[in-house]
């Protein structure tokens, strides 16, 4: 039996000789440039094949795990992406996503030219153009704009950033416009702003290797938020010990694997955190002096309760009665969760004191109106234990992130676009951005140029049918050009569509908070660089891809250097200087002197190791693909301030806030000073003026907000129940995973999630058929029965469902339907499958393999768009009815109602507390904000 077991997979390698020292999990890095293996296709035959390994960054998700391009040195093609063991993130480790790019590069069915609309938009004709005809036209258009003093109508609208925070802000700050639009608030904005209000930055970092206990709100093993990297972590600290609990309404497979999987009701996290939060307090578990030393409860008592003496025993008595209503029978009462997992949980956070690693994303907080305050209730506990930026903890992202800062950053802009940052809205993280159809209704603004960026807002937001009314108004937004690696629903809706590359064809940096470290990795166009080896040059990557039989395929980077001097050909409006090389004077930047001027100056430690292998700091980070800045970064917020920050500064006797011009630089603790955290305070602000003084008083502290879903609202003898629409599956991203064969054949449905309950309430049975209404509309999708969800809810994953207008254009034919899209009425829109994925014939022999016939239901189009008035969040969670379907209702059926959704947005929007704030201000100026404007421009009469 053993013998058995040990037995190679084929007979063949039985006749193999052992290995010579060992096997190893990777080729070494000395022998990346000449790596030699046998070709598996041709197995048992020993058929040597000899490879180039390049390094670069997956783009399949936001963790920027690294990668191994194997460029067969013979023919320069890549035969498949690898993990890099050299990349401090993923640490050689990936996903299904990182080696299933090799599908998007030689997806047949790939943009391979850029396209210009002919005819009416959304009319599917196109025509080949090349980039001069482009760069052309965007660049007058975008010109002519900024001349005449119309900067607020120039957008750019994305989705997936590579290291484009601070690239990007470079570009439009040079042009002198307020145009960045993010994806955020239809993703994290909620659980970034209640982080925010703590700590001023926005995202958390558990150190989860050396943690002892983990407390996850979110499916974070399979699919979570930098779900590899910290999903190998999560592991290695379970075979150590730590105890795992998981907060989620469905049973994912992470909640499957832990010590607790606790399901509340949608949206009543806050109630039994806070319960946990009052179990600590009252048991005193707490870390007494962190929170003494680093809580800004000495303004607590100030501000809410001056019947109190400014003492810390004043504050212990005070937060205990604050929450004491938050009982665990009262947090079992609102979630369903027992009272005696809550006490359990609490204790065991409790006795695992700092090293205690907490996440959330998006989950709750991105579904449930007053989301945000569930990241302030986690947060609290993680304070309270004293567990923020320790070994095993939760630090803020901002200590584990490496921003490289680029050669000439220009001033920002003094503009304020409304469009992007409306007054209603004065707190949101970030931009508005799922609004803008409702915004250009009202007649807020029009769009002169409107770039959409690795971004499909017609499938991925809500409301997508009003996204189609504003993309086929010229009125509203004149010319839009889609920068995509793969069709898109949007890109249908298109005056142009410009390819641009995967992970593998594109230059950009990504630093990302996986753990206690800062760490910098290089994304790079490997067949550019496997050319270039040969002794071949290139002007521009483009030109380098249709060398290699890619066509034009190009990259962000090169095209708004190229776009910018287009914009200022003479450099009369002052920007193309910032596009000039700082080697050459005078002449136009090159993307090698752009990276190479970064590697030398901006990355501390890199020139240093890259003169111990005798290179240059461009040359080890495109050896490398990664580097690593700093390991084991603990308690940031200790350190003291630069000497240059003291010298002249002043301490606030009341507040004891170290100030220097006018600007805190820190604070003062028991006589020691220290940097602090990027508050007002410059400590954590369990209570925060900010949220005072912009008119939410009642939420100044954590707090818990009974969700717009919450079970009260709903009457389930009318079949109401709500909807989780908000989950991911592991082998799919969004949009630009839709060229990936091997991820859709692995993933094609999204079934409606139902409880025995209630299909047995609804006589339905796995397979069948139902429909979903929302305010605005419905779908029909089928069903899957199962206990992996609470009774009353319905679950539906939001990465299915794509679809296209034409039967061979317009959408990737692995993995969308062709539908029919109608407008019988004005505002009434239906949307009915014609059929789903199925054989086709092509370059690629596995499209006539196709065996898969559904591509998901698109249920997103279903939904009214929903702003939290705090957070700008949209809150995804939907309150629905459920029903069997009609005689004429089908699989994949969608209805819409754009004047109904406009009707909802009028109704959210009434629930805004807008600005101006505390000195006519638009926003708060500490607060973060994405490409910040000028000061000048926060105040509503200026900007």
């Amino acid at each position: 039996m053993t013998e058995r077991a040990a037995a190679p997979l084929h007979p063949v390698a039985r006749e193999l000789a052992a290995s010579q020292g060992g096997l190893k999990s990777y080729p070494p890095v000395e022998r990346w440039e000449d790596w030699e293996e046998y070709d598996p296709v041709a197995w048992p035959q020993k058929v040597k094949r000899r490879y180039s390994l390049i390094p670069t960054i997956c783009f399949n998700c936001e963790a920027g795990c690294g990668l191994l391009a194997y460029v067969d040195r013979e023919t320069l093609q890549i035969q498949k992406f690898e993990g890099n063991p050299a990349h401090p993130g993923s640490r050689g480790r990936n996903c299904a996503k990182g080696p299933a790019t090799l599908n998007q590069v030689t997806d047949p069915e790939r943009i391979r030219y850029p396209l210009r609309r002919v005819g009416p938009r959304g009319g599917g004709r196109w025509e080949r153009v090349t980039w001069d005809d482009v760069l052309d036209d965007i660049g007058e258009r975008i010109r002519k704009a900024l001349v005449e003093g119309r900067q607020r109508e120039v957008m750019y609208h994305l989705g997936r950033p590579g290291h484009e925070l601070v690239y990007l802000q470079r570009v439009f700050h040079a042009w002198g416009i307020d145009g960045h639009n993010s994806h955020t608030n239809v993703c994290s904005a909620s659980a970034r702003a209640g982080y925010a209000f703590w700590h001023g930055m926005d995202r958390p970092s558990p150190d989860h290797a050396n943690a002892r206990f983990i407390l996850l709100l979110s499916s974070h093993l399979e699919t979570g938020h930098y779900f590899n990297p910290h999903a190998q972590r999560i592991m290695e600290a379970k075979a150590r010990g730590a105890k795992i609990a998981v907060f989620d309404t469905r049973l994912s497979n992470t909640a499957s694997m832990a010590d607790w999987w606790l399901a509340p009701w949608p949206g009543s996290e806050s109630a039994v955190l806070l319960a946990m939060a009052h179990i600590l307090v009252r048991e005193k578990l707490y870390d007494r002096d962190f929170v003494r030393r680093w809580v800004n409860w000495d303004e607590y008592l100030r501000e809410e309760r001056p019947d109190l003496p400014v003492a810390f025993a004043a504050f212990e008595r005070a937060i205990d009665e604050l929450y004491a209503r938050f009982t665990p029978e009262y947090a079992e009462a609102e979630s369903g969760v027992a009272a005696a997992a809550i006490v359990e949980i609490a204790r065991e956070i409790g006795r695992a004191g700092s090293a205690l690693a907490t996440h959330i994303w998006r989950n709750t907080a991105a579904g449930n109106l007053g989301g945000w305050q569930v990241a302030r209730a986690l947060e609290l506990i993680v304070v309270l234990m004293g567990a923020v930026g320790t070994p095993g903890g939760t630090a803020p992202s901002a200590w584990n992130k490496a921003v490289p800062a680029p050669p000439m950053m220009p001033p920002p802009g003094k503009i304020w676009s409304e469009l992007l940052m409306p007054r209603e809205y004065p707190l949101a993280f970030f931009e508005m951005s799922f609004l803008l159809p409702h915004f250009l209704r009202e007649g807020r603004g029009k769009l002169a140029m409107y770039f959409t960026r690795v971004y499909n807002p017609v499938w991925t937001n809500p409301d997508g049918m009003s996204w189609i009314e504003a993309l086929t108004d010229e009125t509203k937004v004149e010319r839009h050009a889609c920068l995509t690696p793969i069709w898109s629903e949007t890109a249908w809706f298109a005056d142009y569509v410009l390819p641009m590359g995967h992970a593998s064809e594109r230059h950009d940096l990504m630093s990302q908070e996986t753990h206690a470290a800062r760490w910098i990795g290089f994304r790079q166009p490997v067949l550019r660089v496997a050319l270039e080896k040969t002794g071949k040059r290139f002007d521009l990557t483009w030109q380098a891809h249709e060398a290699a039989g890619l066509g034009q395929v190009w990259e962000e980077d090169e095209f708004w250097i190229e776009l910018s001097w287009r914009i200022d050909a003479d450099g009369s409006l002052g920007i193309r200087k910032y596009f000039e090389s700082p080697y050459r004077p005078g002449e136009k930047l090159r993307i090698e002197e752009q990276y190479r001027w970064i590697f030398e100056n901006s990355v501390p430690g890199l020139p240093e190791a890259a003169a111990k292998e005798k290179l240059t700091p461009l040359a080890y980070m495109r050896k490398y693909g990664a580097f690593l800045i700093e390991d084991g970064v603990y308690r940031t917020h200790e350190q003291a301030p630069p000497p240059r920050d003291l010298d002249g500064a002043t301490v606030d006797p009341v507040t004891n806030v170290v100030v220097k011009g006018g600007q805190p630089v820190g604070v003062e603790i028991d006589g020691q000073r220290h940097i602090g955290f990027p508050t007002p305070s410059r400590k954590l602000e369990f209570f925060s003026k900010t949220l005072k003084s912009w008119k939410w008083p009642e939420q100044a502290v954590p707090n818990y907000i009974r969700s717009h879903v919450h079970w009260s609202n709903l009457d389930r003898a009318k079949g109401e129940m709500v909807l989780l629409p908000t989950f991911r599956l592991p082998t799919l991203i969004h949009t630009r995973s839709g060229n990936a064969k091997w991820l859709y054949e692995i993933s094609h449905t999204n079934p409606l999630w139902i409880h025995p309950e209630d299909a047995t309430r609804l006589g339905v049975a796995t397979g069948d058929l139902l429909k979903i209404a929302t305010r605005i509309g419905h779908f029909v999708d089928k069903v899957w029965v199962t206990e992996s969800v609470r009774p009353g809810v319905v679950a539906c994953s939001h990465h299915l469902g794509r679809w296209r207008l034409h039967e061979d254009a317009g959408g990737e034919r692995w993995s969308t339907a062709l539908v029919d899209l109608s407008r019988p009425d004005a505002g009434k829109w239906r949307m009915r499958q014609l059929h789903g994925p199925r054989p086709f014939p092509s370059a690629d022999p596995d499209s006539s393999r196709i065996w898969w016939n559904e591509s998901g239901v698109h249920q997103n189009l279903t939904f009214p768009v929903q702003p939290d008035p705090v957070s700008g969040q949209h809150c995804w969670h939907q309150k629905v009815t459920v029903m069997r379907p009609g005689p004429d209702d089908r699989y994949g059926d969608v209805f819409v109602d754009t004047d109904k959704s406009f009707e909802v947005y009028r109704e959210w929007l009434a629930l805004a507390r807008p600005a101006p704030g505390p000195d006519n201000l638009r926003r708060p100026l500490w607060l973060p904000r994405a490409f910040k404007p000028d000061v000048s421009a926060y105040r509503l009469d200026g900007g």
